[in-house]
C-alpha cells in the first residue's frame, strides 16, 4: 500500500488531495474523498462564513475521516472564514493566493495543520518560516489561477529548498503522475481535474462534458499579458474573447480584471457554455469517464504501486 509522511502527519490512508476547487468541491464532494482514503477539501472561495459552515456540516454528515477547507486569502470574506476553521475545529487547512501570515498563529494555536499551495521556491520557504506543515507545489498545468513554472522544474526545487513534506499538483491525472512526482522528490499528490468529473461532484453536467470532450490541446491561459492573474482554462467562446479584449491596444489591468467576474458560477453553476470559464487543467484530455472517488483514489494508487514496484526493470 502507498503511504508516506503526509498520512502519518495528517492520518489519511493514502497520500492523494482533492483539489480546492471553488464553486466545485463542496462539503459532498470532500467528504466522498476523505471516506475513500484521501484528504478531501472545501473551497471557501469567496462566500461568507454561514455558507463555509454549512459545507463542514455537510461533510462530517458523510464522514468521520479528516478533510480540509481551502481558503483563498484575497477573498474579502478571508478574515470571517479564518476564524470559522478554528470554531469548526477543521483538521486541515489549505492556502492560495497570497501569504497566510496573518492568520497563522491562531490556526496553529488551533491544531490546524496548515499546506499553503506555492508556486515558487521562494514562497515554499516563507511558508516554511511561518510554521506550515507542509506545501503543495502547483505547477503551471493545473486548471485555475497558476504561476509560471511547470510541474516538473518546480517540485524537485520546492523540495530541495524546505524540510517540511511537499505534495505536487498540476498535471496529474493517474498513477504515472503520481509515481513521477514522488520521483521528483514530493510526498504525495494534489487532483483537481480528475476529481471535477466525480460522480459525488455538483458541478453542472456541462462542465463535465467539457472535461470529458477535452483533447490534450483543449485548453488555453488568460490574464498574461498583465500578470498576476493568469488563469488555465478550457477553450470557449468566453476564453477567445477574454483573450481578444486583453490583447486590445486600449486594455488595461483594471479593464481585464472586470472580465471574469461571475465566468467561473457561470459555468459550474449555470453550465452556460459560451459565457462561463472552464477552469480544468492539461490532462483533461486524460479523463474520459465519470467514476466515484472512492474508484479515481483506488485507480490511481493501485496504477501508481505497480509502477513504482516495476522501476527494476529499467535498471540493469
Amino acid at each position: 500500500m502507498i503511504s508516506s509522511k503526509i498520512c502519518d502527519l495528517l492520518g489519511i490512508t493514502y497520500p492523494v488531495f482533492q483539489g480546492g476547487m471553488a464553486w466545485i468541491a463542496d462539503g459532498q464532494l470532500a467528504a466522498a474523498v476523505s471516506e475513500a482514503g484521501g484528504l478531501g477539501i472545501i473551497s471557501a472561495m469567496n462566500a461568507d462564513s454561514d455558507y463555509l459552515r454549512e459545507q463542514i456540516k455537510i461533510a462530517r454528515a458523510h464522514t468521520k475521516k479528516p478533510f480540509g477547507v481551502n481558503i483563498m486569502l484575497m477573498s474579502p470574506h478571508a478574515p470571517e472564514v479564518a476564524k470559522v476553521v478554528v470554531e469548526e475545529k477543521v483538521p486541515v487547512v489549505t492556502t492560495g493566493a497570497g501569504s497566510p501570515a496573518v492568520y497563522m498563529e491562531s490556526w496553529l494555536s488551533a491544531g490546524i495543520k496548515v499546506i499553503p499551495v506555492i508556486a515558487s521556491a521562494a514562497m515554499a520557504r516563507k511558508m516554511e518560516q511561518c510554521g506550515a506543515s507542509a506545501v503543495v507545489a502547483e505547477g503551471q498545468e493545473s486548471g485555475g489561477h497558476i504561476g509560471e513554472l511547470t510541474t516538473m522544474a518546480l517540485v524537485p526545487q520546492v523540495c530541495d529548498a524546505v524540510s517540511i513534506p511537499v505534495l505536487a499538483a498540476g498535471g496529474i491525472a493517474d498513477g504515472r503522475g503520481m509515481a513521477a512526482a514522488f520521483c521528483l522528490g514530493a510526498c504525495g499528490v494534489q487532483l483537481g481535474t480528475r476529481f471535477l468529473v466525480a460522480k459525488e461532484c455538483s458541478v453542472h453536467q456541462n462542465y463535465k462534458d467539457m472535461v470529458l470532450k477535452a483533447n490534450d490541446t483543449s485548453t488555453t491561459t488568460t490574464g498574461r499579458r498583465f500578470g498576476g492573474n493568469t488563469c488555465r482554462c478550457i477553450k470557449n467562446p468566453f476564453s477567445r474573447g477574454f483573450q481578444k479584449a486583453e490583447y486590445a491596444p486600449e486594455a488595461t489591468a483594471e479593464s481585464i480584471a472586470d472580465l471574469g467576474v461571475g465566468a467561473l458560477r457561470k459555468a459550474a453553476v449555470d453550465g452556460d457554455i459560451k459565457e462561463g470559464c472552464f477552469l480544468a487543467g492539461q490532462i483533461s484530455g486524460m479523463v474520459n469517464q465519470e467514476q466515484t472517488a472512492a474508484e479515481i483514489v483506488t485507480e490511481l494508487v493501485t496504477e501508481c504501486e505497480a509502477l513504482l514496484k516495476g522501476v527494476h526493470t529499467w535498471l540493469k
